[in-house]
Order: C-alpha cells, then structure tokens, then sequence
C-alpha cells in the first residue's frame, strides 16, 4: 500500500529514508550519476532540519521508500508571496510509471497552498522527457516572461 507522508527529520526511519531516496536519485543519470559524498549523507538531513523552509515529502510501499519531493521556499517579490521550489523529485526505477510523482506533487501542492505560495517551480533537464510530460500534465510549462527574450536560463556559480 502506498503511503504518502510529510517527512518528519526527528523520525529514525524517515532520516533514514531522506537520504536512501536522494542517493538513488544521485546516482541515476537524471541526477548526475553519482553517489552523494559521505560527508553530505551525514550531514543533509540535520541541515534540513535547521530550516524551517525546507521539508521533505515521502512516499512508502509497504513500508519501503520509494518516492521524494525535497521542497525549499523562497520568495517572490513581484507578487509579495512565497514561492516553492521543488528542489529534487524522485521516484526510484521500479515504482516509476505508477503516478507516485503524481501524489507527491499533489502533496506539494497542497502544503504550498497552505502556506500562502504563489507558484510552484522545478528545474528539469532538457532530455528528460517522462518528467517533462508529467510535470506539464501536472500544469508546470517551461518559464519566460516577454516570449521576444527567450526562456528562462538557470545559472549557478559555486562559493
């Protein structure tokens, strides 16, 4: 039976099941392809904890994760509202094609209306096409404000 559930960082199992989920996911090649560093799978999940805008959707199949949504809020200042990121969503390969990411971002969702959010956001990989049609069967579609300029690039710059 599936269970869909708010992580809760004290909880051993759900710990346990944070870092299980997100490894897998690093290892895949939608996720990099490689393992999480040790000192990250010590130290994710207390760092989470640390935070009280950062939190964890599971799911469970008969008591085994096999799903996660890692969510960070930020802020929109042009609506004056929050906004939530869907910072990785994961589905491990065995439980992919059942709707589990479906539930996941309707759990999202919900807790992101709840806490007043304006948006939602993800960031996918351009080749990742099952993701790509389940998010835009979710309602998510690529981001770009005067279409003349483009779409929205993401960048980053390590510290």
């Amino acid at each position: 039976m599936l269970e869909i559930t708010l992580a809760d960082y004290q909880n051993p199992k759900h710990r346990q099941a944070v870092v299980a989920m997100l490894d897998d996911y690093a290892r895949d090649p939608m996720g990099g392809g490689e393992a999480l560093p040790e000192t990250t799978k010590e130290n994710l999940v207390d760092e989470m904890a640390k935070r009280d805008y950062v939190f964890s959707i599971l799911a469970f199949d008969d008591g085994e994760p096999v799903g996660i949504a890692n969510c960070v809020e930020g802020f929109s200042t042009f609506a004056a509202r929050p906004v939530m990121n869907i910072h990785d969503i994961a589905v491990i390969e065995s439980h992919r094609g059942k709707g589990i990411a479906k539930r996941l971002l309707n759990e999202v969702a919900t807790l992101a209306e709840f806490r007043g959010c304006v948006k939602l956001t993800l960031e996918v990989l351009q080749g990742n096409e099952p993701a790509k049609l389940a998010y835009e069967k979710f309602g998510f579609k690529p981001y770009q404000l005067d279409a003349s300029m483009g779409k929205a690039e993401f960048w980053q710059k390590y510290l």
